[in-house]
């Protein structure tokens, strides 16, 4: 396995000290030496799920590599005196790596999607957007557990398509549980958990403009286009993180630690 980027901790979910044209790099190094390793654009609310849901935490924590998706976990990260953190965006992420692979001939898998028109509508758009890009297949899983022959016809496709990097855009814990459970059996290099960046990049759903992504209000912007699915999350999940961050932030300045 290529060296990872360095790490740490927020409140207790190891993230990367990183930026886009790192992680990428390590991502290539990755597939060039054929190893097995599987990726998370970690945000709040799967950190803090973690902390609830036994499963989903123990997918993060068995992530090769888990980047700070929310730019509140860059800001906590600098807090903590590294100051060379920078967020790696899910969606931004896939877009550049389709960009270097369209340019590198790396096939790629898409696993997710709202149906299979929507999968469909993002491979299009992939296509249009990166000239050249290598689409291997794609598979839109139902709103349920696979069973196990479904499960068994899923890898087998996957593993036939010669994909290096599988794309999954199921839903975050979901989608980490899933890449923890197929890594033993997928022969595919990279898996890659990127959120909602399949309905993004599809056109499905607006992104939130620049200055709200960098002002931490992307979450504001989300809630405002889909209440009725994201109310809970939030209400949830952000003052938890806040109390969760203070008190590893004193405990840091108690002990002196990284100040």
């Amino acid at each position: 396995m290529p060296d990872l980027p360095p790490r740490a901790c927020v409140p207790d979910v190891p993230l990367a000290i990183s930026d886009y044209e790192e992680v990428m790099e390590w991502m290539e190094a990755v597939i060039a030496a054929d190893a097995r390793a599987y990726v998370t654009a970690a945000a709040v609310n799967l950190v803090m799920c973690a902390r609830e849901d036994a499963d989903a935490r123990a997918a993060l924590l068995g992530a090769t590599l888990a980047v700070p998706d929310g730019q509140p976990l860059v800001w906590a990260l600098h807090a903590l005196g590294h100051a060379r953190a920078t967020r790696v965006y899910g969606p931004e992420l896939m877009a550049r790596f389709c960009a270097r692979a369209a340019a590198s001939g790396i096939p790629m898998y898409l696993y997710g999607g709202r149906t299979h028109e929507a999968l469909e509508l993002l491979e299009r758009r992939l296509r249009e957007r990166f000239d050249g890009v290598r689409i291997a297949g794609g598979f839109s899983p139902p709103f349920r557990e696979l069973s196990a022959e479904e499960e068994e016809s899923v890898i087998a496709s996957i593993d036939a398509s010669g994909a290096q990097v599988v794309w999954v855009g199921t839903g975050q814990p979901k989608q980490e549980k899933w890449m923890a459970r197929m890594r033993p059996r997928l022969a595919a290099p990279l898996l890659v958990g990127v959120g909602a960046a399949f309905d993004f990049h599809a056109g499905l759903v607006p992104q939130a403009p620049p200055w709200m992504q960098r002002g931490g209000l992307e979450w504001c912007y989300r809630l405002a286009r889909e209440p009725r699915r994201l109310w809970r999350r939030y209400a949830r999940y952000n003052p938890r993180f806040v109390a969760a961050f203070l008190d590893q932030y004193v405990r840091n300045r108690v002990a002196g630690r990284g100040f």
